[in-house]
This record gives C-alpha cells, sequence and structure tokens, in this order.
C-alpha cells in the first residue's frame, strides 16, 4: 500500500484542517507532530514512504537526504516555494513537486502577529500576565512605554512590511524604512520615510524585520546594526532567524541594552537550553507568523488534492513539470 507521511504537524491541526478520508482508503497516512532532530533522524522515519506532505520549511530537504529515501514519488509543499527543498536533486531522482496555490488563507497574519509582539514588548504584556497568574499584580512588572510618537524602522517594505507600517500609522508612530532595493516612492506609498540602514537601526524606537532569507540577505542585520540600537529599543523579527546575526543579539538582550520580539531562530523548535528562553529581555512565540486557522484551511485541503491527483497519475500544481 502506498504511504503518505504528513510532516511537522506542530499544533495538531492536519487531521481537523481537511477531509482525509478518501486518500485514507487508498494509502496508510503517518502524521508526524514532533520535528526530526537530525537528518539522519529524518532518514530512518522516512525511508519507507512514497509521498511526503511538508508544512513550509520545518524539516529541511537537501539533495543528502532526498538521495537516502529510494522510494519517495512525491513531494507535496506549502506556499507557492520552499527554500529549504532541492527541488533540481527531486527533479534528477524522478520526485514529483507539488506545491499549494498563494492567495486565500489569511494573507496578513504574520503582520499581525508583529504588530501584537510589537504591543506585547512595549508593555511587558508576558511578564504582566505570568506574575497577575502566579497571585501578583504590579510589582515586578516592568514599566512599559507608550508607542504614540515613536519611530518604527521596517527592514523590508514589501506586502508585510508595508501592512505592519499602516498598522503603526493607526498607532500614530513614524515610519521610517530601509531594504536594499527601496526607493522613495514606494516607501512614501506605505507611509514611511526612506532613510539609510545606520540611521535606522539608530534612530529607531522599534524596529521589525521583514525580509526573504537568502544568501544575500543572510546576517543582513548584524552586530554593527545590534550596537547602533538604542537603550531600551525593541527588535521584532517574524522572518526568519538567520537574518539577524543571533550571537549579537543574544549578546545585546543578555545585556539588557535591548528587548528581542522573535517568532523565528536560527534553529526550530527553539533548543530547550537557550538563553533566548531565560532572559528577561525576550517575547517569544514559537514561528506562529501565518500559522493561522484560515491558513491551514488552504494548505492542507490542497495538499491532500495534490495526492489524491498524483495517485490518479494526473499531478496537479507541479513545481518541477518538464
Amino acid at each position: 500500500m502506498v504511504k503518505i507521511a504528513i510532516l511537522d504537524d506542530w499544533q495538531d491541526v492536519a487531521r481537523s484542517s481537511a477531509g482525509w478520508s478518501r486518500l485514507a482508503a487508498r494509502a496508510d497516512l503517518v502524521f508526524f507532530a514532533d520535528a526530526f532532530a537530525s537528518e539522519d533522524e529524518a532518514a530512518r522515519a522516512l525511508a519507507d514512504f512514497d509521498i511526503l506532505l511538508t508544512m513550509r520549511e520545518r524539516t529541511p530537504f537537501p539533495e543528502s537526504l532526498i538521495r537516502r529515501l529510494p522510494k519517495l514519488r512525491m513531494i507535496g509543499i506549502t506556499g507557492a516555494s520552499n527554500a529549504s527543498l532541492d527541488v533540481e536533486a527531486c527533479t534528477r531522482q524522478g520526485v514529483t513537486v507539488c506545491n499549494t496555490t498563494v492567495g486565500g488563507g489569511a494573507p496578513y497574519a504574520t503582520a499581525e502577529l508583529a504588530l501584537g509582539l510589537m504591543i506585547a514588548a512595549a508593555r511587558a504584556i508576558p511578564t504582566a500576565d505570568r506574575t497577575t497568574r502566579a497571585g501578583g499584580f504590579q510589582r515586578g512588572v516592568p514599566v512599559g512605554i507608550g508607542l504614540a510618537g515613536k519611530t518604527l524602522g521596517v527592514v523590508g517594505l514589501g506586502r508585510l512590511g508595508a501592512r505592519l507600517a499602516r498598522y503603526a500609522l493607526a498607532l500614530d508612530m513614524k515610519v521610517v524604512a530601509w531594504s536594499p532595493n527601496l526607493t522613495a516612492a514606494k516607501a512614501g506609498q506605505a507611509g514611511a520615510t526612506i532613510v539609510g540602514k545606520s540611521d535606522l537601526m539608530s534612530g529607531s524606537d522599534v524596529i521589525s524585520v521583514h525580509m526573504v532569507l537568502s544568501p544575500r540577505s543572510r546576517g543582513l542585520i548584524g552586530p554593527e546594526d545590534i550596537a547602533r540600537m538604542k537603550q531600551g529599543a525593541i527588535l521584532i523579527n517574524t522572518s526568519r532567524g538567520p537574518l539577524v546575526d543571533e550571537a549579537a543579539l543574544v549578546a545585546a538582550v543578555k545585556a539588557g541594552k535591548i528587548i528581542a520580539a522573535l517568532d523565528v531562530f536560527d534553529k526550530e523548535p527553539l533548543p530547550p537550553d537557550h538563553p533566548f528562553r531565560a532572559s528577561d529581555h525576550t517575547v517569544l512565540t514559537p514561528h506562529l507568523g501565518y500559522g493561522v486557522a484560515e491558513t491551514w484551511r488552504q494548505f492542507y485541503p490542497q495538499s491532500v488534492e495534490n495526492a489524491e491527483a498524483f495517485l490518479d497519475g494526473k499531478a496537479i500544481r507541479v513545481v518541477n513539470a518538464p
């Protein structure tokens, strides 16, 4: 019987987000709720599967892993592309790659989370919640800052960065922006003022990163950038962990210079002993940015459709079609 793995269902939402019964009638479905600890573990666990239905970039699939999956015939990805999947290696091995369509779902969910992280960090909401639940009240809760009149610096003024800029304007914040290819006209369309990178880092009370991770953008926010930040400033990252130099960020957080409000990390899931977990100067969420009910109701039904079509010999949404 065909074996299908549904990977990285970290919130146990896959079963309730789509109808699996027809697919289950023709294949053995196995849901994986936990991340693989290593490539070796992934290779052992997935060696007997014909189809893998993945969730974004949670499990990397480099060529070295794909070669170790001899029975693999199809990989389903969620979203238009997956930077952690070697599509060319799949093609060489005869593995069909199918995606899900862009659009629908919750297009601004990540920007909404960035807004939530900004407010949570500015008003120490996680600490206030823990203190109140533990029987305390205001004692021990840091004094927050108001956001009206403060400056938000947006690194990467694309669809999500521009949306956050509009949220900030509604809070009566000033918005400045920078990215390597940003123009004054595009910044103006989002209500932002274009500035240089160093000026953004030194002049902003809150900085939010909204860039695609690539070899060029890896480490885009480096030690010298973090050193320029104001005392007490907030750095938000809902894009990808490696965009920001983690060692420099850890050092700044440990020193109490800045607050890091993070949804993404260099290694995910975040290791249990990571210093971010123990810091009073962090607000942490477990890569929830795109992960809302509306997104799951798009990703999983289309993943099921992709698998069924492939089994019917009529693959759809094929990324690596001849």
